[in-house]
């Protein structure tokens, strides 16, 4: 018998009542809680979409009538052979219908196949013999040098040592998986400490070569900057880059005061900067060009924003329009004097649609037109001087490898740490732009570097 089969009639209804109330209560209480939900929820970025806001939008699937008829090729195209190391021969001994010998024969096809080698590891024992001289009674011991593969105390040859490095840098590889990597490919142990120091002691003969594009970029008519940050056992910090079409220089800095670039480009530059609207490229004096790509960015998300004010809309458009026509003028042939004329007339457009706008702090526009007033003499620089570009997509390319190695790393551990690899970004970053085989290219610069010691 349960507790309900005691109960009374009149003690059931009162049971019934308490229930029924405690329902409604808890049904209100939910209703509240999913009302405070939906209100937290349309806070949230990108509320109402079904994707979060850094997801695109799947393409729309065009009709078959609007689907471009494909070009026919000329003619077929089929995988690319590579030159034989070796042949095998294959035949039929047999005839497997009658037993019958077979003999002769002809080239029916072939199958090609590429295969690694499985070669052991080199493992060489330099054995320095001592002899003494007959005549004085001096002995004497060979030194060892580049030529025989070694660089200093290192067990590692100059060969394995570019491997690990371009492993480490070039592919973006953890140490870890290197390790892992170089046991299963060929045999050989190889700790993580040896790594760092196999990568610390490449930075050091390296150092010579960055110092040397250092000079380049230095000397150049046009470099593109960026920084990002850049961890530092545990602290905050910045990486900073600055290219030309043929060389990339990194450095890591405590800080991202304009001071940084200062003391990297030096008083020696005088050709045209690149940058974003960040005031740290403020102190340079010479032409500077600031990059469209990211105003057109903030334009665009203006634009999104406000997509029921037409005012906003016909504004962002009139702004994009000057670009465009920028952009059509710095492709035509001028004069220099008539560059820096057409150049004039841009700004003064630009600034006379800013404006309107820039002592209105309410208005939508005021920020991006604040920032036309401030940078408006650096906004045309590529109309000025041909070959300038209008972005800094230079930087911004250059600068990509080195987030995509923080969020693998998390940064790096030390002082030296960060000078390594700095040196080896700049290095293969370098070999990169100039499409260098970096394998080969880091064995040339350490045997390279070896031979001046």
């Amino acid at each position: 018998m349960t507790e309900l089969d005691s109960l009374s009639k009149e003690e059931l209804a009162t049971r019934i009542v308490e229930l029924e109330q405690t329902v409604t209560a808890l049904t209100e209480r939910i209703g509240d809680l999913e009302k405070e939900n939906e209100a937290l929820r349309s806070q949230l970025p990108g509320a109402g979409n079904a994707l979060p806001p850094f997801v695109k939008p799947n393409r729309k699937e065009r009709r078959a009538e609007e689907r471009a008829e494909r070009k026919k090729r000329k003619k077929s195209f089929g995988r690319r052979l590579e030159d034989p190391t070796e042949e095998i021969r294959h035949y039929v001994e047999v005839c497997p219908d009658c037993g019958h010998k077979l003999s002769g024969g002809w080239e029916h096809r072939r199958h090609q196949v590429i295969e690694i080698p499985q070669l052991p590891i080199r493992v060489i024992d330099h054995i320095l013999m001592g002899r003494r001289c007959g005549y004085c009674g001096k002995v004497h011991i060979p030194k060892l040098t580049v030529a025989d593969g070694v660089i200093g105390k290192h067990r590692v040859g100059i060969r394995l040592m570019s491997l690990i490095t371009t492993l480490s840098v070039a592919s973006r590889i953890p140490q870890r998986i290197i390790v892992e990597l170089l046991h299963g490919l060929y045999g050989v142990h190889i700790s993580v400490g040896e790594i760092s120091e196999i990568l610390h002691k490449v930075a050091a003969c390296g150092k010579r070569e960055a110092d040397r594009l250092l000079e380049e970029i230095r000397g150049s008519p046009l470099v593109n900057g960026d920084e990002t940050g850049w961890r530092e056992d545990g602290v905050n910090g910045y990486l900073w880059n600055f290219s030309t079409p043929s060389v990339r220089y990194y450095r890591r800095d405590q800080s991202r005061a304009g001071k940084v670039a200062k003391d990297i480009l030096t008083e020696k530059f005088e050709g045209t900067l690149g940058c974003d609207f960040y005031c740290g490229y403020n102190w340079y004096a010479g032409p500077k060009q600031r990059c469209w790509v990211h105003y057109k960015r903030d334009l665009k998300d203006l634009r999104e924003k406000y997509a029921s004010d037409p005012g906003v809309t016909r504004w962002v458009d009139s702004i994009l329009l000057v670009y465009k026509a920028a952009k059509k003028a710095a492709k035509r042939e001028y004069s220099e004097k008539e560059r820096h004329q057409i150049a004039r007339m841009f700004e003064d457009r630009l600034l006379l649609l800013a404006e309107p706008y820039v002592k209105k702090k309410d208005s939508p526009q005021n920020t991006l037109a604040k920032r036309i007033e401030q940078f408006n003499g650096e906004m045309f620089t590529f109309v000025r001087y041909p070959g300038v570009p209008s972005g800094n997509n230079a930087a911004e390319r250059a600068i990509r490898p080195a987030v995509t190695a923080r969020k693998v790393s998390g940064g790096t551990r030390s002082k030296k740490g960060s000078e390594t690899k700095s040196v080896l970004m700049t290095l293969f970053g370098t070999w990169g732009l100039r499409k260098l085989a970096p394998l080969d290219a880091c064995t040339g610069m350490l045997i390279a570097s070896q031979s001046q010691v």
